[in-house]
């Protein structure tokens, strides 16, 4: 009952913000942004004081832990990645352009207009 409270006052706060952002048309657009941004951090604030909230936290901060554990190829490996997809999607398109060029003499023939 407690963290849904607290969502709906983080769900107010944000609303808040917004509601101000288009209330003070008259003040410099940088101005309102930084409100607006603030409103959006206090409202994340109170929703990872909730149990969600924690576990989406734990989920970012375990998400970015794994991030760095992975091996990223090299550049050499990259390149040679990138050479082997163009090669295979011009042989592709060859190939669906010369089936294409025999179906389209086909339906010609078959049309009587070849």
């Amino acid at each position: 009952m407690v963290d849904t409270l607290k969502l709906l006052v983080a769900l107010a706060i944000v609303v808040a913000g917004m509601v101000g952002f288009y209330r003070f048309e008259d003040q410099a657009t940088w101005i309102r942004l930084l409100g607006l941004l603030a409103t959006i951090v206090v409202a994340g604030f109170v929703v990872v004081q909730t149990t969600m909230g924690r576990g989406i936290w734990r989920f970012a901060t375990d998400s970015r832990t794994e991030v760095r554990k992975v091996v990223w190829p090299s550049r050499q490996e990259t390149l040679q990645t990138l050479l082997i997809i163009v090669i295979f999607v011009l042989v592709m398109a060859l190939f669906l352009w010369a089936v294409d060029s025999v179906l389209f003499m086909i339906v010609r023939y078959a049309t009587g207009q070849g």
